[in-house]
């Protein structure tokens, strides 16, 4: 069993890979951080396709922009301070994250999509950072980042009431950016094997490397 908080990041800090891994992914996240700006001004300009949303037909868009917010930060402040106990989960939660990214950048660029009809924009203060221009950025489609990101939270961290409060905040903002017609039922839908993937996807590299989760309790 091993131990959580402040003497298990001593521990781990301690470990030369853990910090060349750790300080790894804070460098891959500056880059990611300058390149997507210019990424999302090309998908912006990029035509798209459109869908048949039989999901989205049946109700007409609502602003929840307020309520999507809370969940989503409430969720991500719970969980992160849940995971903050144990390093090496939240190593591979940072990897996850960087290759859910990619992912997703590679999954728009497949397939870019244009956004529903009736879209009432979502405006992320945090996310919006990284688009190009002042206006709303409307084709950040392909998966859902939002839902993605509170499924990836789920997967991070240790099982118990703190799970089940991301499952359950993921599975409220899915039906959110629906309501709001900010995503098409697909994006939603493809967010929660994506964000598996990247998990897992993590969890195998950091394994290539000879890290892993289990080296705490988990």
């Amino acid at each position: 069993m091993g131990s959580t908080g402040i003497p298990a990041w001593r521990q781990a800090w301690a470990a030369p890979p853990f910090r060349t891994a750790f300080l790894g992914a804070v460098l891959a996240g500056s880059a990611l951080v300058a390149v997507l700006p210019r990424f999302f001004a090309w998908i912006g300009a990029k035509p798209g396709s459109r869908l048949h949303d039989p999901v989205l037909d049946r109700f007409g868009p609502m602003d929840v922009s307020g309520l999507t917010f809370g969940v989503l930060y409430a969720v991500l402040a719970v969980a992160i301070v849940s995971a903050a106990r144990h390093p090496w989960r939240l190593l591979q939660g940072l990897y996850a994250y960087l290759l859910m990214v990619l992912l997703r950048m590679a999954a728009m660029a497949s397939f870019t999509l244009e956004p529903p009809d009736g879209i009432i924009p979502l405006v992320d203060p945090v996310t919006q950072l990284f688009y190009p221009g002042a206006a709303p950025f409307l084709k950040d489609l392909f998966f859902s980042g939002h839902t993605a990101t509170l499924v990836l939270m789920a997967l991070l961290v240790p099982p118990g009431r703190v799970r089940w409060l991301a499952a359950l905040g993921a599975a409220t903002v899915a039906l959110l950016v629906l309501a709001q017609h900010v995503h098409w039922t697909l994006d939603v839908v493809a967010a929660v094997p994506a964000a598996w993937a990247a998990w897992w996807a993590a969890g195998a590299l950091l394994a290539r490397w000879g890290l892993s989760a289990s080296e705490e309790a988990a």
